[in-house]
């Protein structure tokens, strides 16, 4: 009966409702290869992101940079590992706190931002030399293959914190960070 119910809701719409209704049927039908959720804000990763027309910083995606910055500036690292086109939670994450202007405004004077992407889809992934970064950044702070994960690192190296996705925007994200490290 369910085979019947979802070839009809397929049969009576547009390919993409098509796809939607059959991942989302009751019954938790599926279909082989559906896609992904894709974030608006994910794109084919770089060296370092462009700055923003504001001028906020952007994030860095190579962890030995990211290092040296945090020395230099005696600022803490705030490491992000997501899937972009993948990871629903990581989509959320970007969206409703590292997306937004206020934590931009917060994080561009207090923080060392670092982004590391491990999207699935063929068409969304890092050069080769980015993969590696990306591989290399997860082999020494995000071994446990967690998504999301933010992880703050001290200017010294050593890891303060790990959390997954915290809810509440950039004010609740704020309110952990000042947890971690009071001086921020």
């Amino acid at each position: 009966m369910r085979a019947f119910v979802l070839g009809l809701i397929l049969a009576s719409t547009s390919p993409s409702q098509a796809q939607q209704a059959a991942v989302t049927a009751p019954g938790k039908i599926t279909a082989p290869n559906a896609p992904q959720p894709t974030s608006p804000v994910a794109s084919t990763p770089q060296v370092v992101l462009p700055a923003s027309a504001d001028g906020m910083a952007g994030w860095l995606t190579d962890l030995g940079k990211a290092q040296a910055q945090a020395k230099a500036t005696n600022r803490p690292i705030l490491a992000v590992f997501s899937g972009s086109d993948w990871c629903k939670p990581c989509i959320v994450y970007e969206q409703e706190v590292f997306a937004k202007p206020e934590f931009a405004d917060y994080a561009k004077d207090r923080l060392i931002l670092a982004r590391f992407d491990f999207p699935r889809q063929k068409r969304n992934q890092p050069s080769a030399a980015q993969l590696k970064l990306n591989e290399t950044a997860a082999a020494q702070l995000n071994r446990e293959g967690d998504f999301p994960l933010a992880v703050v690192i001290a200017p010294d190296g050593k890891v303060l914190a790990k959390t997954g996705y915290i809810a509440g925007g950039p004010a609740a994200f704020e309110v952990y960070l000042k947890k971690i490290v009071p001086t921020l």
